[in-house]
């Protein structure tokens, strides 16, 4: 089946989101008890951490975790953004970057200016998109020293819509910028499964909305598969990926294949499709990969493939390089909870 469709429903009370591309699932998003990641804070200081250079806030959630600090007192309130999900027993990643981050618009706290994305190169696109954020900054001005960005997605929105948005930022962005509260609060709860749907899956798509829509566009069928060590991949190859309290081990198989270039095309195939197991996994860390046997000449081949496809995510990625054992090593951020956790 040809074609992007978005589905919208709950696993158990959880809300949920699939987006499903050609008929393979392409990301799947799922609702936890845990902060979501874009939740805003008041947050009262409580101690450094020394030789980490960062401090423990306490918040309504529990304990987060702040880099970077400076000039920060032991009592103190700040405002600080959930930037990912924590590890058992750790404290909540947050940071003082605050993003007001919408469809259509970012408002940016502590970096003035109005700035388009680079995606849209269309000069007239820009200047409409541009027009429409100063109409609506007429109506909502930013707050001092916030700039704005204009996403992509402007390209194919009506200047009514990126004037509504950028209006909804800039609002929600100055009242939360003025706060002079005391005490730990949630000012802005993380937007759940189906706003994140909205706001970052921009392509043209049919959306289905309506009640069981997992069963019927096949993706329960899909999440049992992603519970499941074993990929299968083209042409009769298999990796396994399997997580364990310290990394994200992934062992890469030719299967039946004994011909002289089977060690290439498993990880060439493996390659193409690792950065989407990882999303739809939700998994990240280090991650360890034991390619099948292939000659050191091939690997700058399986670099550039793998490069190329960790770019496009919106998860931070990094290739660090290859052991003295022959094996890959990535570092990805952590910013969703695995699946095995949410669907104990």
């Amino acid at each position: 089946m040809k074609g992007l469709t978005v589905a919208l429903d709950h696993i158990g009370d959880r809300e949920a989101a699939a987006l499903i591309r050609d008929g393979k699932l392409d990301d799947l998003l799922i609702d936890s008890d845990a902060p979501r990641p874009g939740t805003l804070y008041r947050g009262i200081a409580e101690r450094p951490v020394k030789g980490q250079g960062g401090m423990f806030l306490r918040t309504p959630d529990g304990t987060a975790f702040l880099r970077q600090v400076k000039g920060l007192t032991p009592g103190q309130a700040l405002l600080v953004q959930v930037t990912g999900f924590a590890e058992p027993g750790k404290a909540i990643p947050v940071t003082q970057r605050l993003l007001f981050k919408s469809r259509y618009a970012i408002v940016t706290a502590g970096k003035p200016g109005i700035n388009v994305s680079r995606q849209i190169k269309d000069d007239d696109l820009r200047d409409a998109a541009l027009e429409a954020a100063h109409e609506a900054l007429e109506n909502a001005p930013l707050p001092d020293e916030a700039g704005l960005i204009l996403r992509s997605s402007c390209a194919n929105a009506s200047p009514d819509e990126i004037a509504e948005d950028v209006e909804a930022m800039a609002r929600l962005a100055a009242h939360v910028l003025s706060d002079e509260g005391a005490g730990p609060e949630v000012l802005v709860e993380g937007d759940g499964p189906h706003a994140l749907a909205w706001r970052e899956w921009v392509e043209e798509a049919e959306v289905d909305s309506d009640d069981g829509s997992f069963e019927r566009q096949g993706v329960d069928e899909m999440i049992a598969d992603l519970r499941r060590a074993r990929v299968a991949l083209p042409g009769g190859y298999s990796m396994i990926i399997e997580p364990t309290s310290a990394l994200v081990a992934v062992d890469i198989n030719t299967g039946g294949d004994t011909s002289p270039a089977a060690g290439l095309k498993a990880n060439l195939a493996a390659m193409r499709d690792l950065p989407r197991q990882l999303r739809l996994r939700g998994l990240g860390g280090q991650i360890i990969v034991d390619p099948a046997p292939c000659p050191k000449k091939d690997r700058k081949q399986l670099e550039g493939l793998l490069r190329a496809g960790l770019k496009r995510e919106s998860t931070e990625s990094i290739l660090a390089g290859w052991t003295t054992l022959g094996l890959m090593e990535i570092q990805r951020k952590r910013d969703r909870q695995p699946l095995k956790e949410l669907l104990k």
